[in-house]
């Protein structure tokens, strides 16, 4: 029950003032999934893309992270191919930094953050890794390369393999200021 509570005004606070660059939807009609849009920061290698996640909550949420993975491939030191990410929010101490306090919002803010700051010392990728340290001329190339294949919104087809009809940020935000105007707050248009 407080699981679900907590959620219900995450998933609000998300729609109402979502943080820049970041939507965040359910995926089903289980509030325990959710669907999160990253667009790529400027002067990135991301630029211009939009990065589709996924998010799965935990039962034991907010005492153990959500699990976050990218369904839009992405060429970074810290995100494998499965879409993993190495992250310390999302995992419990002693390794990890995740705490009851953090929210979805927060997490996915300091993964849009870790996109435009990779951790080369932490990789789950230590080819694109040594790539970032050594050579990063080449692994801004290849991460440029990948945006524009899979997640520029002309392919959006090829984003990712889940054939979702992903709603489209800037309708939705307008919606949502539509809706905040008129005192519509208990819609969510922007998640």
């Amino acid at each position: 029950m407080q699981r679900a509570s907590r959620l219900k005004r995450e998933l609000q606070m998300l729609s109402t003032e979502p943080p820049p660059g970041i939507s965040c939807w359910q995926a089903e009609e289980r509030i325990d999934e959710l669907r999160a849009q990253i667009v790529g920061g400027t002067e990135t290698p991301y630029e211009g893309g939009i990065f589709t996640l996924e998010i799965k909550v935990p039962e034991r949420y907010p005492f153990e992270p959500p699990n976050i993975r990218f369904l839009t491939p992405i060429y970074h030191p810290n995100i494998d191919t499965s879409g993993r990410i190495c992250h310390d929010a999302l995992k419990v101490p002693p390794k990890g930094a995740w705490k009851p306090s953090l929210n979805i919002s927060t997490v996915l803010t300091s993964i849009q953050l870790l996109m435009a700051e990779p951790n080369p010392d932490d990789p789950l990728m230590p080819d694109i890794s040594s790539e970032f340290k050594y050579n990063k001329h080449l692994f801004v190339e290849k991460a440029r390369k990948w945006t524009q294949e899979h997640a520029f919104q002309k392919n959006k087809g090829a984003m990712d393999d889940t054939k979702e009809n992903i709603p489209d940020q800037k309708a939705l935000c307008r919606k949502r200021d539509a809706a905040h105007k008129e005192g519509e707050t208990a819609k969510r248009f922007c998640m």
